[in-house]
């Protein structure tokens, strides 16, 4: 069952990019493809490399977490954990496979299954701290411009916004008062239980319990981290900042006009656009980042230079991380399937789903 859902999903991502490129060529297709075929091998080049760097600065983080828990964690280990990460998380509908398969590699290097569920927390911690701060500040310099250049298109990010917030001030707040969490799960997973919804309540509790326990215990970990976190901090926000300037490097390679000064606007309209897609609930929110990419940077550039954009940003930030991240997922298989320690055991699983 598991490879047939791949299967569908992979399918699905092929059918939703054919007509991401389809709505990008569909009106320009000749123009379109003469501006990219007038790209060089070596600008080509650089702007593949740029968009693996995000993937770059993860395993970095990575590295800066992991020895916390094995003090010779090495660079390498975490790149790899990155990109397998981004793999599962890109094939899976909402980026739900990718964490289970950061925890595969992660015990395949040797460390505690708690040891890295406590890593993959804590670089979700950090990531989703930075990453609302950083929309705010966007949000507050850049929101009512572009509010009244594409209103519709604006309700989805403030959505999208309005989640993330939600998110991060809940896991604070959870931290901050787990008992008061604990009574409220309760509450809610009894009521469920009457409709049926839940089976086992008193389990669900559980489990609820020791997961809010786990990652109670973390943030009172990095309270003690100041060094690490304070790194984590600034590799995110460079991570991001990477992420969200490529658009403009690829329209200086391709000859288009832009100057240093459109940098704060192409962060904000990356951003919005990464944040209106955040919940699209198919795997690598594929069509729906094309289509909302094209419609916020069309207000910057041509119909033709941002569909020109939109396929290498799309390319060198999803399917070459997912090309990347694939082969080394099963180059790291066989190595662990030669180790004879290439699963998760029963035990660990049911041991620490819960973490999740």
């Amino acid at each position: 069952m598991k490879k047939q859902s791949y299967v569908i999903n992979f399918l699905l991502i092929f059918g939703l990019t054919a007509f991401g490129l389809w709505f990008a060529l569909k009106d320009h297709y000749k123009e379109v493809l003469n501006l990219l075929s007038n790209l060089s091998i070596v600008a080509i080049a650089l702007i593949f490399l740029y968009g693996l760097s995000y993937n770059f600065i993860i395993g970095w983080i990575y590295k800066v977490i992991g020895k916390t828990y094995k003090k010779d964690y090495r660079y390498r280990e975490g790149l790899s954990v990155a990109f397998v990460g981004a793999f599962f998380s890109g094939i899976t509908p909402s980026a739900s496979g990718g964490q289970f398969a950061q925890a595969y590699v992660l015990k395949n290097q040797d460390l505690k299954m708690s040891s890295a569920l406590s890593l993959l927390w804590i670089d979700f911690i950090i990531y989703q701290s930075v990453m609302v701060a950083y929309t705010t500040v966007l949000m507050v310099l850049r929101f009512s411009y572009y509010y009244t250049e594409q209103s519709s298109f604006f309700i989805l990010v403030l959505i999208g916004y309005v989640i993330n917030s939600a998110v991060i001030v809940f896991l604070y707040t959870m931290a901050k008062f787990p008992k008061a969490y604990e009574h409220l799960s309760g509450f809610v997973v009894r009521i469920l239980a009457r409709f049926h919804i839940i089976k086992n309540p008193d389990q669900t509790i559980e489990k609820w319990n020791i997961s809010l326990g786990q990652f109670t215990k973390e943030i009172q970990e990095i309270k003690h981290r100041k060094k690490m976190v304070i790194k984590c901090i600034g590799l995110n926000v460079l991570r991001l900042t990477l992420l969200y300037t490529l658009p403009l490097l690829i329209a200086y390679v391709m000859k288009i006009d832009v100057s240093f000064s459109m940098v704060f606007d192409v962060i904000t309209m990356s951003a919005f656009v990464m944040i209106a897609n955040a919940f699209l609930p198919v795997p690598g929110a594929s069509g729906g980042t094309e289509a909302a990419f094209i419609l916020i940077f069309s207000t910057m550039f041509t119909t033709i230079q941002a569909n020109s954009i939109m396929i290498l940003w799309r390319f060198a930030t999803y399917h070459l991380i997912m090309l990347v991240g694939g082969v080394t997922f099963i180059f790291l298989k066989r190595k662990y399937d030669k180790l004879k320690n290439s699963v998760i055991t029963k035990e660990d699983y049911h041991e620490n789903s819960n973490l999740y």
